[in-house]
Protein backbone atom coordinates (compact mmCIF):
# COMPACT_ATOMS: atom_id res chain seq x y z
CA UNK A 1 0.00 0.00 0.00
CA UNK A 2 3.11 2.22 0.72
CA UNK A 3 3.58 2.51 -3.14
CA UNK A 4 0.98 4.41 -3.60
CA UNK A 5 1.64 7.13 -1.44
CA UNK A 6 4.21 10.31 -1.48
CA UNK A 7 7.78 9.56 -0.50
CA UNK A 8 6.82 11.10 2.97
CA UNK A 9 5.33 7.67 4.01
CA UNK A 10 8.68 6.02 3.33
CA UNK A 11 10.73 7.59 5.38
CA UNK A 12 9.09 7.04 8.55
CA UNK A 13 5.73 4.69 9.85
CA UNK A 14 2.45 5.45 9.38
CA UNK A 15 1.44 7.62 11.92
CA UNK A 16 2.76 10.30 9.80
CA UNK A 17 -0.07 9.73 7.31
CA UNK A 18 -3.04 11.80 7.56
CA UNK A 19 -5.17 9.18 5.83
CA UNK A 20 -7.50 10.26 2.94
CA UNK A 21 -11.23 10.93 4.79
CA UNK A 22 -14.07 9.24 3.43
CA UNK A 23 -15.27 12.73 3.23
CA UNK A 24 -15.32 14.66 -0.62
CA UNK A 25 -16.73 17.84 -1.52
CA UNK A 26 -17.85 16.57 -5.04
CA UNK A 27 -19.47 13.28 -4.60
CA UNK A 28 -23.08 12.66 -5.34
CA UNK A 29 -24.76 15.71 -3.99
CA UNK A 30 -28.04 14.70 -2.83
CA UNK A 31 -30.85 17.77 -2.48
CA UNK A 32 -32.62 17.99 0.76
CA UNK A 33 -36.47 16.57 0.42
CA UNK A 34 -39.20 18.45 1.71
CA UNK A 35 -41.25 15.37 2.77
CA UNK A 36 -40.53 12.73 5.72
CA UNK A 37 -39.70 9.90 3.30
CA UNK A 38 -36.48 8.22 3.63
CA UNK A 39 -34.15 7.49 0.52
CA UNK A 40 -31.66 5.10 0.01
CA UNK A 41 -28.72 4.88 -2.63
CA UNK A 42 -28.53 1.45 -4.92
CA UNK A 43 -25.72 0.91 -7.42
CA UNK A 44 -26.54 -0.62 -10.34
CA UNK A 45 -24.52 -3.48 -12.17
CA UNK A 46 -22.29 -0.54 -14.37
CA UNK A 47 -21.45 1.11 -11.60
CA UNK A 48 -24.29 3.75 -12.21
CA UNK A 49 -25.82 5.18 -8.52
CA UNK A 50 -29.53 5.31 -8.45
CA UNK A 51 -31.77 7.56 -5.65
CA UNK A 52 -34.67 5.50 -4.62
CA UNK A 53 -37.50 6.68 -2.05
CA UNK A 54 -39.68 4.41 -0.16
CA UNK A 55 -42.49 4.72 -2.54
CA UNK A 56 -39.86 2.52 -4.99
CA UNK A 57 -39.13 5.21 -7.20
CA UNK A 58 -35.64 5.43 -8.57
CA UNK A 59 -33.90 8.47 -10.10
CA UNK A 60 -30.59 7.78 -11.84
CA UNK A 61 -27.82 9.99 -10.03
CA UNK A 62 -25.50 12.19 -12.39
CA UNK A 63 -21.96 10.50 -11.90
CA UNK A 64 -19.25 13.32 -11.56
CA UNK A 65 -15.59 14.44 -11.96
CA UNK A 66 -12.80 15.10 -10.22
CA UNK A 67 -10.50 17.71 -11.37
CA UNK A 68 -7.28 19.06 -9.85
CA UNK A 69 -9.24 22.37 -9.04
CA UNK A 70 -12.17 19.93 -7.48
CA UNK A 71 -9.28 18.47 -5.13
CA UNK A 72 -8.56 21.95 -3.91
CA UNK A 73 -12.19 22.59 -2.18
CA UNK A 74 -11.80 18.91 -0.94
CA UNK A 75 -12.47 18.39 3.17
CA UNK A 76 -10.94 15.52 3.83
CA UNK A 77 -7.16 13.56 2.37
CA UNK A 78 -4.10 15.92 1.99
CA UNK A 79 -0.52 14.41 1.09
CA UNK A 80 -3.09 11.59 -1.13
CA UNK A 81 -3.61 14.65 -3.35
CA UNK A 82 -0.93 13.28 -6.29
CA UNK A 83 -3.58 9.80 -6.29
CA UNK A 84 -6.43 12.40 -7.94
CA UNK A 85 -6.72 12.58 -11.64
CA UNK A 86 -4.34 15.10 -12.45
CA UNK A 87 -4.63 15.08 -16.35
CA UNK A 88 -4.18 18.97 -16.88
CA UNK A 89 -0.77 18.15 -14.68
CA UNK A 90 0.31 15.33 -16.24
CA UNK A 91 3.74 14.89 -18.58
CA UNK A 92 1.31 13.08 -21.11
CA UNK A 93 -0.34 16.97 -20.99
CA UNK A 94 2.85 18.60 -21.12
CA UNK A 95 4.73 16.74 -23.78
CA UNK A 96 1.18 17.58 -25.84
CA UNK A 97 2.33 20.65 -25.81
CA UNK A 98 5.33 20.53 -26.74
CA UNK A 99 4.38 18.68 -29.96
CA UNK A 100 1.68 21.10 -30.92
CA UNK A 101 4.34 24.00 -30.59
CA UNK A 102 6.86 22.04 -32.47
CA UNK A 103 3.77 21.00 -34.74
CA UNK A 104 3.38 24.76 -35.47
CA UNK A 105 6.53 25.63 -35.32
CA UNK A 106 7.37 23.62 -38.27
CA UNK A 107 3.89 24.99 -40.64
CA UNK A 108 3.52 27.95 -42.25
CA UNK A 109 6.20 30.68 -41.44
CA UNK A 110 7.19 28.80 -38.36
CA UNK A 111 6.30 30.87 -36.05
CA UNK A 112 4.13 29.74 -32.89
CA UNK A 113 2.44 31.91 -30.93
CA UNK A 114 3.04 29.68 -27.34
CA UNK A 115 6.23 30.34 -25.60
CA UNK A 116 7.54 27.76 -23.30
CA UNK A 117 9.04 29.04 -19.99
CA UNK A 118 10.73 25.89 -17.67
CA UNK A 119 11.85 26.71 -14.24
CA UNK A 120 13.83 24.47 -12.52
CA UNK A 121 13.80 24.03 -8.77
CA UNK A 122 17.23 23.35 -6.80
CA UNK A 123 15.69 20.37 -4.94
CA UNK A 124 14.18 18.94 -8.04
CA UNK A 125 17.65 19.66 -9.94
CA UNK A 126 19.43 17.57 -7.30
CA UNK A 127 17.43 14.54 -6.82
CA UNK A 128 17.84 14.58 -10.93
CA UNK A 129 21.37 14.80 -10.64
CA UNK A 130 21.76 11.78 -8.19
CA UNK A 131 19.58 9.75 -9.59
CA UNK A 132 22.03 9.79 -12.80
CA UNK A 133 25.19 10.35 -10.92
CA UNK A 134 25.87 13.94 -11.89
CA UNK A 135 27.00 17.04 -10.30
CA UNK A 136 24.85 19.48 -9.18
CA UNK A 137 25.81 21.79 -12.35
CA UNK A 138 25.45 18.37 -14.83
CA UNK A 139 21.96 18.30 -13.80
CA UNK A 140 21.04 21.48 -14.62
CA UNK A 141 22.46 21.83 -17.67
CA UNK A 142 21.25 18.70 -18.50
CA UNK A 143 18.24 19.44 -17.71
CA UNK A 144 18.18 22.79 -19.77
CA UNK A 145 19.56 20.83 -23.17
CA UNK A 146 16.63 18.09 -22.74
CA UNK A 147 13.71 20.79 -22.13
CA UNK A 148 15.22 22.72 -24.95
CA UNK A 149 15.46 19.54 -26.69
CA UNK A 150 11.76 19.24 -26.12
CA UNK A 151 10.76 22.67 -27.55
CA UNK A 152 11.47 25.11 -24.69
CA UNK A 153 12.19 28.58 -25.54
CA UNK A 154 13.42 29.49 -22.03
CA UNK A 155 14.87 27.36 -19.00
CA UNK A 156 15.26 29.46 -16.04
CA UNK A 157 16.94 28.53 -12.14
CA UNK A 158 14.91 29.90 -9.42
CA UNK A 159 17.26 31.73 -7.38
CA UNK A 160 15.76 35.34 -7.85
CA UNK A 161 11.96 33.76 -7.14
CA UNK A 162 13.88 32.17 -3.88
CA UNK A 163 15.32 35.35 -2.62
CA UNK A 164 12.37 37.49 -3.27
CA UNK A 165 10.63 35.07 -1.22
CA UNK A 166 13.02 34.92 2.12
CA UNK A 167 12.88 38.82 1.65
CA UNK A 168 9.15 39.40 1.59
CA UNK A 169 8.63 36.21 4.70
CA UNK A 170 11.36 38.41 6.30
CA UNK A 171 9.64 41.36 6.05
CA UNK A 172 6.17 40.19 6.51
CA UNK A 173 7.20 38.67 10.11
CA UNK A 174 8.88 41.86 11.35
CA UNK A 175 5.35 44.12 10.51
CA UNK A 176 3.92 41.36 12.37
CA UNK A 177 6.07 41.16 15.14
CA UNK A 178 5.77 44.78 15.69
CA UNK A 179 1.72 44.76 15.30
CA UNK A 180 2.03 41.74 17.72
CA UNK A 181 3.74 43.97 20.25
CA UNK A 182 1.32 46.38 19.94
CA UNK A 183 -1.12 44.24 21.93
CA UNK A 184 -2.89 42.83 18.19
CA UNK A 185 -3.84 39.37 18.55
CA UNK A 186 -3.29 35.88 15.74
CA UNK A 187 0.01 37.57 14.43
CA UNK A 188 2.65 35.21 16.03
CA UNK A 189 3.60 32.75 15.10
CA UNK A 190 3.96 33.10 11.88
CA UNK A 191 3.99 29.88 10.27
CA UNK A 192 5.17 29.73 6.63
CA UNK A 193 3.46 28.69 3.48
CA UNK A 194 5.71 27.77 1.03
CA UNK A 195 4.73 24.41 1.45
CA UNK A 196 1.29 23.58 -0.48
CA UNK A 197 0.54 20.57 1.54
CA UNK A 198 0.69 22.16 4.87
CA UNK A 199 -1.15 25.41 3.73
CA UNK A 200 -3.98 22.60 2.01
CA UNK A 201 -3.93 20.95 5.20
CA UNK A 202 -4.28 24.20 7.48
CA UNK A 203 -7.31 25.22 5.59
CA UNK A 204 -9.61 22.39 5.37
CA UNK A 205 -8.96 21.19 8.80
CA UNK A 206 -8.22 23.69 11.22
CA UNK A 207 -10.04 27.18 9.29
CA UNK A 208 -10.29 30.49 10.34
CA UNK A 209 -8.30 29.54 14.11
CA UNK A 210 -5.14 28.61 12.33
CA UNK A 211 -5.39 30.63 9.00
CA UNK A 212 -4.40 33.97 10.87
CA UNK A 213 -1.06 32.69 11.72
CA UNK A 214 -0.19 31.58 8.41
CA UNK A 215 2.38 33.93 6.24
CA UNK A 216 0.63 35.56 3.03
CA UNK A 217 3.63 36.02 1.03
CA UNK A 218 3.64 33.41 -1.92
CA UNK A 219 5.96 30.14 -2.55
CA UNK A 220 8.91 30.59 -4.82
CA UNK A 221 6.68 28.82 -7.74
CA UNK A 222 3.94 31.61 -7.76
CA UNK A 223 6.68 33.97 -7.21
CA UNK A 224 8.45 32.42 -10.24
CA UNK A 225 5.01 32.33 -12.14
CA UNK A 226 4.59 36.35 -11.47
CA UNK A 227 8.00 36.84 -12.76
CA UNK A 228 7.57 35.08 -16.14
CA UNK A 229 3.92 36.19 -16.85
CA UNK A 230 3.96 39.66 -15.44
CA UNK A 231 7.73 40.68 -15.91
CA UNK A 232 9.26 38.31 -18.95
CA UNK A 233 6.18 38.33 -20.55
CA UNK A 234 6.08 41.89 -20.48
CA UNK A 235 9.79 42.61 -21.81
CA UNK A 236 9.47 40.26 -24.48
CA UNK A 237 6.02 41.92 -25.92
CA UNK A 238 4.03 38.79 -24.90
CA UNK A 239 0.36 39.04 -23.12
CA UNK A 240 0.42 36.38 -19.90
CA UNK A 241 -1.19 33.92 -22.04
CA UNK A 242 1.11 33.76 -24.86
CA UNK A 243 3.51 32.24 -22.47
CA UNK A 244 3.02 28.21 -20.70
CA UNK A 245 4.89 28.14 -18.02
CA UNK A 246 6.28 25.05 -16.63
CA UNK A 247 8.17 24.33 -12.97
CA UNK A 248 9.69 21.63 -11.82
CA UNK A 249 9.23 21.01 -8.53
CA UNK A 250 10.06 18.44 -5.93
CA UNK A 251 6.18 17.87 -4.68
CA UNK A 252 2.75 17.05 -6.33
CA UNK A 253 1.27 19.03 -4.52
CA UNK A 254 2.46 21.76 -6.37
CA UNK A 255 0.43 20.93 -8.58
CA UNK A 256 -2.28 21.67 -6.50
CA UNK A 257 -1.00 24.89 -5.92
CA UNK A 258 -0.14 25.75 -9.17
CA UNK A 259 -4.64 25.42 -9.44
CA UNK A 260 -5.53 27.44 -6.90
CA UNK A 261 -7.92 30.05 -8.30
CA UNK A 262 -5.79 32.86 -5.79
CA UNK A 263 -3.18 32.22 -9.09
CA UNK A 264 -5.54 32.76 -11.93
CA UNK A 265 -5.84 35.86 -14.18
CA UNK A 266 -9.25 36.34 -14.77
CA UNK A 267 -8.63 38.83 -17.20
CA UNK A 268 -5.96 37.56 -19.22
CA UNK A 269 -7.44 33.59 -19.01
CA UNK A 270 -3.68 32.14 -17.38
CA UNK A 271 -2.56 30.75 -14.65
CA UNK A 272 0.31 32.18 -13.29
CA UNK A 273 2.27 28.48 -12.95
CA UNK A 274 0.40 26.58 -16.20
CA UNK A 275 2.00 22.74 -15.74
CA UNK A 276 4.25 21.43 -12.81
CA UNK A 277 6.34 18.58 -13.47
CA UNK A 278 8.13 16.49 -10.91
CA UNK A 279 11.27 14.28 -10.73
CA UNK A 280 9.56 10.88 -10.68
CA UNK A 281 7.30 12.28 -13.27
CA UNK A 282 10.60 13.18 -15.68
CA UNK A 283 12.48 10.17 -14.93
CA UNK A 284 9.02 8.55 -16.50
CA UNK A 285 9.56 10.44 -19.52
CA UNK A 286 12.96 9.74 -20.07
CA UNK A 287 12.43 6.27 -19.32
CA UNK A 288 9.57 5.69 -21.81
CA UNK A 289 11.72 7.35 -24.65
CA UNK A 290 15.15 5.30 -24.30
CA UNK A 291 16.27 8.89 -23.28
CA UNK A 292 19.87 8.99 -21.04
CA UNK A 293 19.85 11.68 -19.57
CA UNK A 294 24.01 11.82 -19.53
CA UNK A 295 23.95 11.59 -23.71
CA UNK A 296 21.41 15.08 -23.87
CA UNK A 297 24.00 17.75 -25.12
CA UNK A 298 24.30 20.28 -22.06
CA UNK A 299 22.68 23.79 -22.38
CA UNK A 300 23.24 26.62 -20.25
CA UNK A 301 19.84 28.07 -18.25
CA UNK A 302 19.09 31.83 -18.90
CA UNK A 303 19.17 34.81 -17.37
CA UNK A 304 16.43 37.57 -18.71
CA UNK A 305 16.29 39.42 -15.64
CA UNK A 306 19.58 40.73 -15.54
CA UNK A 307 20.51 40.71 -18.97
CA UNK A 308 22.64 44.69 -17.94
CA UNK A 309 24.71 42.63 -15.30
CA UNK A 310 28.28 39.93 -15.78
CA UNK A 311 26.85 36.63 -15.77
CA UNK A 312 27.47 34.94 -12.03
CA UNK A 313 30.13 32.46 -11.52
CA UNK A 314 27.24 29.54 -10.65
CA UNK A 315 23.85 28.74 -12.26
CA UNK A 316 22.99 26.62 -8.98
CA UNK A 317 22.67 28.46 -5.52
CA UNK A 318 21.32 27.20 -2.39
CA UNK A 319 20.59 28.82 1.03
CA UNK A 320 22.02 28.61 4.75
CA UNK A 321 19.87 27.16 6.90
CA UNK A 322 17.53 24.02 5.80
CA UNK A 323 17.33 22.16 2.44
CA UNK A 324 13.65 23.76 2.18
CA UNK A 325 15.07 27.17 1.38
CA UNK A 326 16.29 28.11 4.70
CA UNK A 327 13.28 30.38 5.89
CA UNK A 328 13.57 29.96 9.44
CA UNK A 329 17.43 30.68 9.17
CA UNK A 330 17.09 33.84 7.19
CA UNK A 331 13.99 35.58 8.59
CA UNK A 332 15.88 35.26 12.03
CA UNK A 333 18.66 36.91 11.32
CA UNK A 334 17.33 39.38 9.13
CA UNK A 335 14.83 40.00 12.12
CA UNK A 336 17.61 40.44 14.69
CA UNK A 337 19.15 42.58 12.79
CA UNK A 338 15.81 44.65 11.96
CA UNK A 339 13.94 44.56 15.35
CA UNK A 340 17.28 44.69 17.66
CA UNK A 341 20.15 45.94 15.74
CA UNK A 342 22.10 42.66 16.31
CA UNK A 343 23.81 40.91 13.14
CA UNK A 344 23.79 37.33 14.10
CA UNK A 345 26.73 35.45 11.71
CA UNK A 346 25.31 31.68 12.37
CA UNK A 347 22.01 30.09 13.94
CA UNK A 348 22.22 26.97 15.57
CA UNK A 349 18.92 24.69 15.30
CA UNK A 350 19.33 22.01 17.95
CA UNK A 351 16.74 18.95 17.43
CA UNK A 352 14.45 18.37 20.21
CA UNK A 353 11.70 15.79 20.24
CA UNK A 354 12.91 14.62 16.74
CA UNK A 355 15.22 15.39 14.31
CA UNK A 356 12.66 16.69 12.58
CA UNK A 357 11.55 19.47 15.31
CA UNK A 358 13.81 22.03 15.40
CA UNK A 359 14.28 24.57 17.48
CA UNK A 360 16.87 28.31 17.93
CA UNK A 361 16.99 30.98 19.98
CA UNK A 362 18.23 34.62 19.68
CA UNK A 363 19.33 36.40 22.95
CA UNK A 364 20.78 39.19 23.87
CA UNK A 365 21.87 40.53 27.45
CA UNK A 366 20.89 37.31 29.09
CA UNK A 367 17.13 37.83 27.76
CA UNK A 368 15.47 35.43 25.06
CA UNK A 369 14.32 37.79 22.46
CA UNK A 370 12.91 35.46 19.30
CA UNK A 371 12.31 31.93 19.40
CA UNK A 372 11.76 30.06 16.33
CA UNK A 373 11.55 26.67 14.98
CA UNK A 374 11.09 23.83 11.88
CA UNK A 375 8.34 21.25 12.23
CA UNK A 376 8.76 18.56 9.92
CA UNK A 377 6.16 15.76 8.91
CA UNK A 378 2.44 15.97 9.90
CA UNK A 379 3.27 14.17 13.67
CA UNK A 380 5.17 17.14 14.17
CA UNK A 381 2.41 19.98 12.74
CA UNK A 382 -0.26 17.90 14.63
CA UNK A 383 1.86 19.03 17.84
CA UNK A 384 2.06 22.67 16.73
CA UNK A 385 -1.14 23.03 16.10
CA UNK A 386 -2.11 21.35 19.18
CA UNK A 387 -0.22 23.97 21.18
CA UNK A 388 -1.57 26.63 19.33
CA UNK A 389 -4.95 25.41 20.21
CA UNK A 390 -3.83 24.88 23.67
CA UNK A 391 -2.20 28.52 23.76
CA UNK A 392 1.14 27.67 25.03
CA UNK A 393 3.35 28.02 21.84
CA UNK A 394 6.62 29.30 22.68
CA UNK A 395 7.18 29.98 19.06
CA UNK A 396 7.46 33.61 17.00
CA UNK A 397 8.09 31.67 13.61
CA UNK A 398 7.80 28.35 12.33
CA UNK A 399 9.22 26.79 9.44
CA UNK A 400 6.51 24.19 8.27
CA UNK A 401 6.77 21.87 5.89
CA UNK A 402 4.82 18.35 5.13
CA UNK A 403 7.58 15.91 4.63
CA UNK A 404 10.10 14.62 6.87
CA UNK A 405 13.12 15.94 6.13
CA UNK A 406 11.54 18.84 4.35
CA UNK A 407 11.79 19.79 0.49
CA UNK A 408 14.53 17.85 -0.48
CA UNK A 409 12.80 14.48 0.59
CA UNK A 410 9.76 16.00 -1.35
CA UNK A 411 6.87 13.32 -2.32
CA UNK A 412 7.54 13.52 -5.85
CA UNK A 413 11.25 13.41 -5.29
CA UNK A 414 13.16 9.87 -7.19
CA UNK A 415 13.26 7.53 -5.14
CA UNK A 416 15.93 5.52 -3.31
CA UNK A 417 17.94 2.71 -4.90
CA UNK A 418 17.03 -0.93 -2.77
CA UNK A 419 20.82 -0.30 -1.38
CA UNK A 420 20.48 3.12 0.35
CA UNK A 421 16.98 4.03 2.65
CA UNK A 422 15.19 7.00 1.89
CA UNK A 423 16.56 9.08 5.22
CA UNK A 424 19.66 8.55 3.98
CA UNK A 425 19.35 9.72 0.31
CA UNK A 426 17.58 12.85 1.99
CA UNK A 427 20.50 13.25 4.26
CA UNK A 428 22.89 13.03 1.39
CA UNK A 429 20.87 15.40 -0.82
CA UNK A 430 21.13 17.83 2.04
CA UNK A 431 24.80 17.61 2.17
CA UNK A 432 25.02 18.09 -1.00
CA UNK A 433 22.60 21.47 -1.01
CA UNK A 434 24.67 22.45 1.19
CA UNK A 435 28.15 22.25 -0.06
CA UNK A 436 26.21 24.77 -2.93
CA UNK A 437 27.67 28.39 -2.86
CA UNK A 438 24.63 30.58 -1.10
CA UNK A 439 23.17 33.02 -2.17
CA UNK A 440 22.38 36.10 0.31
CA UNK A 441 18.64 37.61 -0.65
CA UNK A 442 19.73 40.56 0.82
CA UNK A 443 22.90 41.46 -1.91
CA UNK A 444 20.95 39.99 -4.41
CA UNK A 445 21.40 42.68 -6.87
CA UNK A 446 19.00 41.06 -9.32
CA UNK A 447 16.77 41.02 -6.61
CA UNK A 448 17.15 45.14 -5.50
CA UNK A 449 17.14 46.16 -9.45
CA UNK A 450 13.54 44.49 -9.81
CA UNK A 451 12.51 45.85 -6.91
CA UNK A 452 13.18 49.33 -8.14
CA UNK A 453 12.59 49.22 -12.30
CA UNK A 454 9.87 46.35 -12.17
CA UNK A 455 8.04 47.17 -8.93
CA UNK A 456 8.19 50.46 -8.03
CA UNK A 457 9.94 49.88 -4.94
CA UNK A 458 9.53 47.22 -1.93
CA UNK A 459 6.23 48.02 -0.18
CA UNK A 460 4.23 49.30 -3.24
CA UNK A 461 0.73 47.69 -4.51
CA UNK A 462 2.45 46.38 -7.69
CA UNK A 463 5.20 44.37 -5.08
CA UNK A 464 1.80 43.42 -2.61
CA UNK A 465 0.06 41.79 -5.78
CA UNK A 466 2.37 39.81 -7.30
CA UNK A 467 4.34 38.67 -4.76
CA UNK A 468 1.26 38.07 -1.96
CA UNK A 469 -2.08 36.16 -1.80
CA UNK A 470 -4.72 35.01 0.95
CA UNK A 471 -6.31 31.64 2.19
CA UNK A 472 -9.33 30.48 2.50
CA UNK A 473 -11.16 28.18 4.72
CA UNK A 474 -12.65 25.06 3.25
CA UNK A 475 -16.28 23.81 5.28
CA UNK A 476 -16.98 20.41 5.10
CA UNK A 477 -20.01 19.19 3.41
CA UNK A 478 -22.62 16.74 3.91
CA UNK A 479 -22.26 14.22 0.94
CA UNK A 480 -23.28 10.87 0.23
CA UNK A 481 -20.12 9.28 1.03
CA UNK A 482 -20.37 10.65 4.93
CA UNK A 483 -23.35 9.20 5.39
CA UNK A 484 -23.21 6.15 8.31
CA UNK A 485 -24.80 3.37 6.42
Amino acid sequence: MASRFSGALQITNLDDFITPSQECIKPIEIQASKSKTGARIKIEEDGAPVLLNKAGESEKLQKVEITLSDCLACSGCITSAESVLVTQQSQEELLKVFREKVSQSRSGDGTCSTYIVVSLSVQAVLSIAERYNLSPEQGLTKLAGYFYQLGADTVLDMTVADDFALLESAKEFVERYKVAKSGSKNQLPMLSSSCPGWVCYAEKTHGSFILPYISVTKSPQQIMGSLVKYHLAETMGLSPEQVYHVSLMPCYDKKLEASREDFYNNQSKSRDVDCVITPIELEQMLNENNIPLSEINEKEVQRPFEPQMDKLKNDLYGHSGSGSGGYADFILRYAAKQLFDEEIVTVEFRSLRNPDFQEAIFQKDGETLLTFAIANGFRNIQNLVQKLKRGKCPYDYVEVMACPCGCLNGGAQIRPSSNIQPRELALKLDSIYHELPQSNPEKNQVVQNLYKTWLGGEYTDKALTFFHTQYHEIKKMNTALAIKW
